[in-house]
C-alpha cells in the first residue's frame, strides 16, 4: 500500500470547512448511545481542528436505513450525545446541506453534524450526484473513518474525486496498529481468533497463517475442529460443509510452520441459564452446549501469551453476553492487560464482539491499540484493498 495524503498540520486552515467522515454508527437504546466510543476518538480531532480556526462539519451513517427504513436511524440523539462529549455545541443539518450551513456560519455557528447519509440512496450507491452534493460543502475533506473504508460509499470513496481529500489521524494509527502485526512484528506472535463462524475468517486465518507462531482458535468455530477429530459437540453451534476448510487450515498451519492450538477443556450446559460445567472434550455429552473455553485451556493460552511478544485477537472465545460463559474470555483479556501493561506484549484487538468483551472485563484500556472497526478491520488483515484508504493514496 502506498502512502496516504495527510494534512499538513502547519497549514493554515483558518476558516476553511472541513467535512469530517466519521463513524458514529453507534449502539442505540431506547434512542439514547449506549456505547459511546466512537465518538469519543474523535473528540481531541474535532478540538483541534475547531482550535485552529477551521468549520468543522461531520458526517456518518448510522445502521442500514435503505432495508429497515428512516424510523429511528436519525443522527438527533447522537447529536446529543456528541455534544455533551465534545462539549460544542453542534448545528444538526438534515437538509440543503450547503446553503444551510453557508447561513449558519454567517451566525457564527462553527460545528454542524449532517443528518444520516444513508437516508440518501446516493451513498451506498457511491453516486456522483451526492459525491458532489458533499464536496460542496466545504473545502477539505478528512476521513476519520476506517471502519467505513472497505465500502466504496460516496462520503468514502466517490466525493475524492470532487474535493482536496486526506487520510485523518485516526486511519494513521489504525494503520500502525495493523502494521506491527503484519510487517513490523515482534516475535514470537500469537493470533486468538474466537467467533461463532470459521466460514467468515477463513480468508483472515489463512493469510496470517504465514505470518505467526501461534494460532488460538475458541468460540463456536472451534466445535467444528472438534467433529473432525472426532469429538462430540452435542447441541453446540457448527457450521455445514465446512470439512475442507478445517483440512486446509490444518494443512496450512503445518506448511508454515505454525501451531495451532484449540481447546482442550470446555464449559457446557443444556440451557443458557445454567451455571455450565468443566468438562474434558471426551466428556462433552448429547445434550451439551459448548459454550466457553475450560480452565486448563485458559491456563494453556496464559502460558503461550507469556511466550509472546506480539498478540492479534479478533472474537471472543465463549458466549461471554452471559456471566457464566465470559470467564475465559475475561481471562485472557486480563492476562493480556497485565502483559500489556508491564510492556512484555504488544497487543492489539479489532471488531465489534472484541471490543465489547475486553470492555466488559474492564481491560479496554490496557491494551496497545483496539480497533472498533469490524469489517474494514478484517478486509485489511486478509489482504485486501480498501476502497476508501486506496483514493488516499499520494
Amino acid at each position: 500500500m502506498q502512502p496516504l495524503r495527510l494534512l499538513d498540520a502547519n497549514r493554515n486552515i483558518q476558516n476553511l470547512k472541513i467535512l469530517l467522515r466519521v463513524d458514529f454508527n453507534v449502539p442505540l437504546q431506547n434512542q439514547q448511545v449506549s456505547d459511546a466510543t466512537k465518538i469519543i476518538k474523535v473528540k481531541p480531532i474535532i478540538h483541534s481542528l475547531l482550535q485552529r480556526g477551521a468549520k468543522v462539519i461531520l458526517c456518518s451513517h448510522l445502521g442500514r436505513p435503505q432495508t429497515k427504513g428512516k424510523a429511528g436511524f436519525s443522527l438527533a440523539p447522537i447529536k446529543q450525545e456528541a455534544e455533551k462529549i465534545i462539549g460544542n455545541e453542534i448545528e444538526f443539518i438534515t437538509d440543503n446541506f450547503k446553503a444551510t450551513i453557508d447561513q449558519k456560519i454567517k451566525d457564527g455557528k462553527k460545528l454542524f453534524l449532517l443528518e444520516n447519509l444513508r437516508f440518501d440512496p446516493g451513498e451506498e450507491k457511491d453516486s456522483e450526484i451526492f459525491s458532489k452534493l458533499l464536496a460542496e460543502t466545504s473545502d477539505l475533506y478528512i476521513n476519520e473513518a476506517f471502519s467505513c473504508s472497505h465500502r466504496a460509499h460516496a462520503s468514502i470513496h466517490g466525493i475524492t474525486k470532487f474535493i482536496e481529500s486526506y487520510a485523518g489521524e485516526t486511519i494513521v494509527a489504525e494503520l500502525k496498529a495493523l502494521n506491527a502485526i503484519m510487517l513490523d512484528s515482534k516475535k514470537p506472535v500469537t493470533c486468538i481468533i474466537g467467533g461463532s463462524k470459521i466460514s467468515t475468517k477463513i480468508d483472515l486465518i489463512i493469510n496470517l497463517l504465514p505470518k505467526i507462531d501461534y494460532m488460538v482458535i475458541g468460540g463456536a468455530m472451534a466445535n467444528n475442529f472438534f467433529q473432525h477429530d472426532g469429538h462430540n459437540v452435542g447441541k453446540s453451534k457448527v457450521e455445514d460443509n465446512i470439512e475442507d476448510t478445517i483440512k486446509s487450515i490444518i494443512n496450512e498451519s503445518k506448511r508454515n510452520k505454525c501451531k495451532l492450538i484449540l481447546p482442550m477443556d470446555v464449559i457446557t450446559a443444556t440451557t443458557f441459564e445454567d451455571p455450565g460445567s468443566d468438562k474434558p472434550l471426551d466428556k462433552v455429552n448429547d445434550e451439551d452446549m459448548i459454550l466457553d473455553i475450560g480452565q486448563q485451556t485458559v491456563l494453556q493460552i496464559q502460558d503461550i501469551l507469556a511466550q509472546s511478544k506480539t498478540v492479534l485477537w479478533n472474537g471472543p472465545l465463549g458466549f461471554f453476553e452471559k456471566d457464566q460463559f465470559a470467564n475465559g474470555t475475561n481471562a485472557v483479556a486480563r492476562a493480556i492487560g497485565e502483559l500489556t501493561e508491564n510492556q512484555k506484549i504488544i497487543s492489539i484487538a479489532g471488531g465489534g464482539d472484541t471490543f465489547a468483551a475486553i470492555k466488559k472485563s474492564n481491560q479496554e484500556n490496557k491494551f496497545t491499540y483496539i480497533s472498533t472497526a469490524g469489517g474494514a478491520f478484517l478486509e485489511w488483515l486478509e489482504g485486501k484493498i480498501l476502497p476508501g484508504l486506496k483514493v488516499l493514496e499520494k
